[in-house]
């Protein structure tokens, strides 16, 4: 679980560092594989509001 909570660190250090509020965010993708693991995606949906996580995308 505390590899969980230091990513979750590292979205609101990037946010942060680029003076930008969760709620300005109108889009999320899921970049790599460890995006795919489903306590990572709750936790960065639950994070950001409950917006829908773009998964289709494979960039």
């Amino acid at each position: 679980m505390d590899l969980f909570k230091e990513c979750m660190k590292i979205v609101e250090s990037c946010l942060t560092d680029a003076n930008l509020d969760k709620s300005k965010v109108d889009d999320v993708v899921l970049v790599g594989g460890c995006s795919r693991i489903p306590k990572v995606q709750q936790l960065l949906q639950d994070f950001f509001m409950g917006k829908e996580l773009c998964k289709s995308i494979n960039p």
